[in-house]
């Protein structure tokens, strides 16, 4: 991967990947660094099939002989073209605040739904496994996602019981968040869950799994982040709490770094998607989390991150909507 010429901007990798056979050999470089195997077996005795640009499998028989670069990854079964797909990845990964399907079809010279159904299987590429829990300094808090009840559809309230003049929180989708703050040697980076609720048993357990034993977490005034003592002694983290009410900062105790992140997710949810589902939100959350931890990176690192994590992914459109594919996915 080190020694392929890699674009630089997006102009250069809209030129870069105009080329089949260039585009191809990227693809190759970032799922197969160390030479072509076979993804059902694991062998590398393959042969390249080069007017269809697939292998074929040569040590043994089995099922899926052949196979083209996408098989295995989030690119299966797609009659999207391989160019289409780098610079789909390169939009997402770059983009400060998120591509919408709408933006991406325009660009790439796809349909709409072709396009949401694009982007969300390259956020799941983007989302990050278990990398262990986070130390030292950690700031803990929780938002909620959602529209305001005063701009919500009468019958949309209705149906989901929500009042004009009752709870502002109503209706919205509880997150909770953790950000481990920087150190000399690395970036603070956040996690994020979706939780149904605020209370002790959703928050407080989100902290104890994320949170590794003897560093200190900053929470809130709120009451939920105060350790029971039907749970025994708090032998976990040092807890330092920040009462809004008087103060938002008083020396190391704060949230702050929190509640910037808060602003960056809400900002790419109202300025570039709009209205998202509760269903799909922990997708978004996956996506923003990415580009707020690897913001180090250059856009060409990212990509090529995002671009080397597909493989070992799938995302249907079923899984995705519990629907059958419209025709126009399908090819």
């Amino acid at each position: 991967m080190a020694s392929m010429n890699w674009p630089e901007t997006l102009q250069q990798a809209v030129v870069y990947f105009a080329d089949p056979a260039r585009c191809l050999e990227a693809a190759i470089s970032l799922r197969w660094p160390g030479g072509v195997t076979c993804p059902t077996c694991g062998s590398g005795d393959v042969h390249f099939i080069a007017t269809r640009s697939i292998w074929r499998c040569k040590a043994q028989q089995h099922e899926r002989q052949q196979f083209s670069v996408k098989i295995g990854t989030v690119m299966e079964d797609s009659p999207i073209s391989l160019d289409k797909w780098m610079v789909a990845i390169w939009l997402l990964s770059a983009a400060k605040n998120g591509i919408s399907s709408y933006e991406l079809h325009r660009a790439i010279g796809i349909t709409q739904k072709s396009a949401w159904f694009l982007l969300h299987r390259i956020r799941l590429a983007m989302h990050e496994g278990p990398k262990g829990p986070f130390s030292g300094h950690v700031e803990a808090d929780e938002t909620f996602i959602g529209g305001k009840a005063r701009f919500m559809h009468r019958d949309r309230a209705k149906r989901i019981g929500m009042k004009r003049g009752g709870s502002p929180f109503t209706g919205k989708v509880a997150v909770f968040g953790l950000l481990e703050r920087n150190t000399p040697g690395k970036k603070s980076r956040v996690k994020m869950a979706v939780v149904p609720n605020v209370r002790r048993g959703s928050v407080l357990l989100e902290a104890k799994k994320n949170v590794g034993r003897g560093s200190t977490l900053y929470t809130d005034a709120l009451k939920s982040y105060e350790w029971p003592e039907s749970w025994g002694p708090n032998d976990y983290f040092i807890h330092q709490v920040i009462d809004h009410a008087e103060a938002y900062v008083r020396g190391n105790v704060h949230t702050n770094g929190m509640e910037n992140f808060w602003s960056l997710l809400k900002r790419m949810i109202k300025g570039t998607y709009v209205s998202i589902e509760p269903f799909h939100l922990f997708r978004y959350l996956d996506e923003q989390a990415f580009r707020f931890n690897e913001r180090g990176l250059t856009d060409s690192e990212r990509f090529k991150q995002v671009g080397s994590a597909v493989v070992g992914k799938r995302l249907t459109y079923r899984q995705l909507t519990g629907a059958d594919l419209p025709q126009e996915l399908a090819g």
